[in-house]
Order: structure tokens, then C-alpha cells, then sequence
């Protein structure tokens, strides 16, 4: 296994705290490796094997566990009894109101517990009921440009990052895709299979969803929209364009539910003057950006767009809480907010002439405070700083640990 320290140093700090450690994200991005990453970190703490308890929700092997009274049964049974037992509960979703069997083992028995899921029902209200106060979330993402280039350096020669971006933005960050070297072809054969499987899995069965040709449509839409702003009323009016009738709610409903298995990211915008979160024509991104290449095919026509995607899932790696800038009538790219600290970050793939440089540079220079502000980039350019904004390349940006 290769090492995710960004996630393992973060989940080691709670070890042995009243806390349940709830790791959350798309599938296949990692959790179950992680959770296998963290059984080893104790072992070489001196933890005995005995008193460590892995399940994997996913396999035949618990196929009878469906209810949080076999799952308590079965665990009591197993539990040491002379010292802390380590539970690791991989794909607990599966299983009916978990939740109470946790906050029952942690009220009446000595453990330390780490979960993982997939789906909207890790962030239910029945957790908040459950376990309020009593856990803790940690949120993984597929592999981080500095993650991509350690993994490929397993299996292949690294070429200098500004290359190697090209290739990232292309294959994606999903684990599995860089365990050996494939062609893009083969990538989005394994991309393709985690997407049906979150789509069909994670969403129509289990919301029994019947027009998924609606469903894959909203899909499609949103894939092909990264970066841009719009609304359940615009979707709709695009479907009805095509003779497919569907209402606003339903476009809601869809998106949410896109957001619930964590294929999609909903960034909201946020009025800087008026210093207020705005409702409307937001912002999706995609949880990779080989999603979108596997349902739509590569298109270099997209890479401005992914490479705004890429940026804003670093930002939110890194702690930030993230928006859409809106400055009277023109638009920041990103916001990224992390207790006192604030960025402004305008993402672009190449400023070609005066006209572009001064819309790109011009927008953050009307902002009168104090942050940082960056203009992020893959073109050549000249200097590293246009009237206090900084300019980085964005293979940069994403390999630095100052921001």
C-alpha cells in the first residue's frame, strides 16, 4: 500500500478519544485502503492483532448483517474483553440504523471506532441524533496532484510537474487508476465501472428512482456545465429544449442526490460587498475530472474548466471553505475561507493578450483588502507578481504546502 499521510496523520490525532472517526467520500477513493492504513499504524504502536476488529460491509461474508441488532449481537460477541478493542466498520451504510449500535458500543463498552461510507446516509439527521458530539468526520478525496505523483512514481518515469499536470488532469486521481501505468482508454474503463456503480448503486436503486434517462441527462448536463453557473430553471429549460419535459424540484432533487453520493460538489456564491452567501446560479464540481472525460469523452476544450475543478478540490483538501466570488458585475473564481486566513484565486489556462491579463488581474485588483490574491496558470509568463497579486503555475500552486 502506499502511504496517504495527508489522512492518516489527521485520523492518528483522535486515536483512543471518545470520538467515532466517520471517513466519508466517493467510492473507490481510498477509505477502505486508509482504514487498512490505520489497523497498521497501531499494530506498529504495539496494538495486538487481538484487539483489532476489521468488517467490510461491502463483502458476502456479513451478507446477514442488514440490522443494527445483528450488528450489535455480532460485535458484543467479538469484543476483548481485557482492554480497548479498535473497530473498523468499512461500508456501514449498508447496515440499517448503525448509528445506535455505535453510540450503544461507546456508552457501554471500551472502543475505539472508525467507519466509512459512501452515501448521504454517513451525514444523516440519525447521526446528528445518535452521536451528537461524539464523532468526527473526515472527508476523502481521490488522489491530490502530490498524491498522483508519488503513486506514479511507483510505476513509471515522473516527468516535470507542468507535464505531469496534463496527465492528471486526464486520468483523474482515483487510486485504482494508478496502481500501474494504463492507456487513457483502460483509466476510463475503471472510471466508468466506479461511476455506474455510484449511479446505479448509491442513487436509483436505492432512492427507486424510475426515469433514469432523466437522471443521466441532469448527469450529462452537469458534466458538461464545470465552472460555469446555473440553475435548476436553466436545466430544465435545456431538457425542454430537447423534448423532455421535467420540473424545477425534480432538477433539484436530482442534483442533491448527485451531491448525497458525492459525485458532485456544490459551490455557492458569495457577494463580496454585500458579504452574504447568494441562493442562486451556483456552481457544480466534479469529484474528478476523469469522471467527466469517462461519461463524455476528452475534450481539450475542457481542460480550463478542469483545471478550475482541480483547484477548487485542493482548497477544499486543505480546510478551506469555498465560493464563487461575485464583485458588482464581474465574478472571483474562488473564495477560500479557513478561519482568519482568506484567498482570492482566479484560475486561467493560458492569458494570450493585454485584454485577457488585465480582465484576468483586473478583477482582484478591485478588491481594497488585504489578502492574497493569485492568478494560477499553465502558460508561460514573465515575474511572479502583477501589482501585489501573485502568479504561480498551477502544477505549482497544487505541489506547495505554503497556501
Amino acid at each position: 500500500m502506499i502511504k496517504r499521510p495527508i489522512y492518516i496523520d489527521k485520523i492518528m490525532t483522535y486515536v483512543n478519544t471518545p470520538f467515532v472517526k466517520i471517513l466519508t467520500g466517493i467510492r473507490r477513493c481510498g477509505k477502505s485502503t486508509i482504514l487498512k492504513m490505520l489497523i497498521d499504524e497501531l499494530k506498529e504502536r504495539g496494538i495486538s492483532s487481538d484487539h483489532i476488529l476489521y468488517y467490510s460491509f461491502d463483502s458476502l461474508e456479513y451478507e446477514d448483517i442488514k440490522t443494527a441488532k445483528a450488528l450489535f449481537t455480532h460485535l458484543k460477541q467479538h469484543l476483548f474483553l481485557d482492554g480497548k478493542t479498535y473497530l473498523f466498520l468499512d461500508e456501514i451504510q449498508e447496515v440499517k440504523s448503525w448509528e445506535k449500535v455505535v453510540n450503544s458500543l461507546m456508552t457501554d463498552y471500551d472502543v475505539d471506532i472508525y467507519v466509512t461510507g459512501s452515501n448521504s446516509r454517513m451525514m444523516s439527521s440519525e447521526i446528528s441524533t445518535y452521536l451528537t458530539g461524539r464523532y468526527i468526520t473526515f472527508r476523502i478525496y481521490p488522489l491530490s496532484f502530490s498524491e498522483y505523483m508519488t503513486f506514479r512514481k511507483h510505476y513509471a518515469e515522473v516527468l516535470d510537474p507542468h507535464t505531469e499536470l496534463a496527465n492528471y488532469l486526464r486520468l483523474g486521481g482515483f487510486p485504482a487508476v494508478h496502481l500501474q501505468k494504463y492507456t487513457p482508454d483502460e483509466a476510463y474503463t475503471i472510471v466508468k465501472d466506479i461511476y455506474n456503480s455510484t449511479i446505479f448503486t448509491d442513487i436509483v436503486r436505492r432512492n427507486q428512482i424510475r426515469k433514469v434517462d432523466q437522471l443521466e441527462r441532469i448527469v450529462k448536463f452537469s458534466f458538461d456545465n464545470v465552472g460555469r453557473t446555473f440553475s435548476a430553471a436553466s436545466v430544465s429549460k435545456y431538457l425542454k429544449s430537447e423534448n423532455r419535459a421535467i420540473d424545477n424540484e425534480t432538477v433539484y432533487s436530482y442534483l442533491s442526490r448527485l451531491e448525497s453520493a458525492y459525485i458532485l460538489h456544490r459551490c455557492s456564491r458569495f457577494d463580496i460587498q454585500g458579504k452574504e452567501i447568494l441562493k442562486t446560479q451556483e456552481k457544480f464540481y466534479l469529484a474528478d475530472p476523469s469522471l467527466r472525460y469517462s461519461a463524455l469523452g476528452y475534450s481539450s476544450d475542457s481542460v480550463a474548466a478542469m483545471l478550475e475543478n482541480v483547484i477548487y478540490l485542493e482548497l477544499l483538501r486543505r480546510g478551506y471553505t469555498v465560493y464563487v466570488g461575485k464583485f458588482d458585475h464581474t465574478e472571483i473564481d474562488f473564495i477560500a475561507v479557513k478561519q482568519e486566513n482568506k484567498l482570492y484565486i482566479q484560475v486561467a489556462q493560458k492569458i494570450l493578450s493585454p485584454e485577457t491579463e488585465q480582465r484576468e488581474y483586473g478583477r482582484l485588483l478591485d478588491i481594497r483588502d488585504n489578502y492574497p490574491k493569485y492568478v494560477l496558470r499553465t502558460d508561460a509568463f514573465a515575474g511572479g507578481n502583477y501589482e501585489g497579486i501573485k502568479t504561480i503555475h498551477v502544477a505549482d500552486f497544487l505541489l506547495s504546502s505554503e497556501y
